[in-house]
């Protein structure tokens, strides 16, 4: 449980709703990923209800699709993150500001300094989450023929967040006097070379930008593999996880909180935050029924790639309107393919309607009321399965709305989730002390 004993929010934006249909519904503003007023007043809502972040994720190149669903895809064009999350510091005061930021394709040098930057512009609300990125297309766009390997990408990142971090502390806290009597701007005494020299790495250093305003921003880390979570635990102080049950949910937890203590931390400089969808209905009936309209409005023909990967074998022969044939074993997922199958039982769903789920939005869901919801998520924290959760919308704005106006006062009624903000600063909504500077120690 976190330590405060309260759930902790992020909004899961990428950078309105994961789900592929959610552009379609009859009450979304299908253009929201692309239009700033939009987005403005969903980070002023998300800011009344006391959302820990608003996440923004990014891709660095058109998503590598089959053209069908390519074409049925709002990820297509979006804003660059640091510059939406810039705009947005200006017109929100407290939620946190939380942008991807690879560590394949850019330099520690861009990185720490445009952190740095959105740190100082938000007054301490920024957030680094580290990707490697792993779709292959990217690299074209960087001028790389290949996508480096798996264990590579990793190596590199947890080089890069030392050099990144190293670059933060450039300068002492109180390095800048500003002294005009004396005519002393800076004392370079508190400036600090870092002169990295490593196996991926060379960085001079300094950073031009002081210190930023929580030291450094906060770093959210989303990998789930081996060397994901062994970064996560060396470095992360928010984990997005990817468990799809409470009992997931709970494995996850307990291994990479023991990581971190094994790595010299504390359990309680992490906060594990899965994502989960959340549709909001006034019985668990009509909430599901949302649902099911939603993701009626997944593309079969898209979604059946969804279907045959959970399956591992090819789909596009099954009757869409009947009921999930016998699945063969195969080499694919065996935890993936009985997840899918329970689900196609449990629910009495028809190919067609499995395969809209799974090509709609495949991971944690809580669908149901505010009361079955927040019992849910009371349950989660309570249990361990996590700290909290990064929550994505079935379709903006109603899907939030519905979330901020009848889920988060009875989180509130429970005592689970802040009435408001104690601090300012995005280390402070998340209970993280703020790192001293290696270089400069109090």
């Amino acid at each position: 449980m976190s330590a405060d004993g309260k759930l902790h929010l992020g909004a899961f934006m990428r950078p309105v709703s994961l789900h592929t249909g959610s552009w379609r519904h009859e009450a979304a503003w299908a253009d929201a990923n692309f239009n700033f007023d939009r987005l403005s007043y969903l980070a002023k809502r998300l800011e009344a209800a006391k959302f820990d972040a608003f996440f923004m994720a990014d891709h660095l190149a058109v998503l590598n699709m089959p053209i069908e669903a390519l074409r049925r895809s709002q990820t297509v064009t979006s804003f660059e993150p640091f510059t939406l999350l810039s705009a947005l510091s200006v017109v929100t005061d407290r939620i946190g500001l939380v942008a991807t930021a690879s560590t394949t394709f850019d330099e520690p040098y861009h990185i720490a300094r445009r952190f740095a930057s959105l740190d100082h512009l938000s007054r301490g609300r920024a957030g680094w989450n580290i990707v490697t990125t792993s779709n292959p297309d990217a690299a074209l766009n960087f001028g790389r023929t290949e996508q480096p390997d798996h264990a590579e990408r990793y190596a590199r990142a947890r080089e890069f967040y030392d050099v990144v971090t190293g670059l933060w502390d450039s300068f002492a806290d109180d390095a800048f006097a500003r002294d005009a009597a004396s005519g002393q701007f800076f004392d370079p005494e508190r400036m600090h070379v870092l002169n990295h020299k490593g196996e991926y790495l060379s960085v001079r250093g300094p950073l031009n930008i002081a210190r930023p305003v929580q030291g450094w921003p906060v770093i959210v880390q989303a990998g789930a593999s081996e060397p994901g979570r062994q970064l996560a635990a060396e470095t992360a102080e928010v984990v997005f996880a990817a468990t799809p049950t409470l009992a997931a949910g709970k494995a996850f937890y307990a291994d990479v909180k023991g990581r971190a203590v094994a790595a010299g931390r504390s359990r309680d400089d992490i906060a594990i935050l899965p994502g989960a969808f959340v549709v909001v209905g006034d019985t668990v009936d009509e909430a599901r029924a949302k649902r099911a309209h939603l993701d009626s409005l997944v593309h079969y023909e898209s979604a059946l790639a969804s279907l045959s990967v959970a399956l591992g074998v090819d789909a596009s022969g099954f009757d869409p309107d009947g009921p999930l044939p016998e699945i063969p074993e195969t080499n694919q997922s065996k935890s993936s393919r009985e997840r899918v199958i329970a689900l196609a039982r449990n629910e009495g769903l028809t190919v067609r309607q499995l395969a809209q789920r799974l090509g709609g939005y495949a991971g944690l869901a809580f669908v149901g009321t505010p009361g079955t919801i927040a019992n849910d998520m009371q349950q989660w924290l309570e249990e361990e399965g996590s700290d909290g959760f990064n929550v994505t919308f079935p379709w903006q704005p109603g899907g939030l709305d519905a979330f901020v106006d009848r889920v988060v006062p009875e989180l509130q009624r429970r005592g689970i989730f802040r009435r408001e903000y104690e601090g300012t600063t995005l280390r402070d909504h998340l209970g993280l002390r703020r790192p001293e500077n290696r270089f400069f120690p109090e």
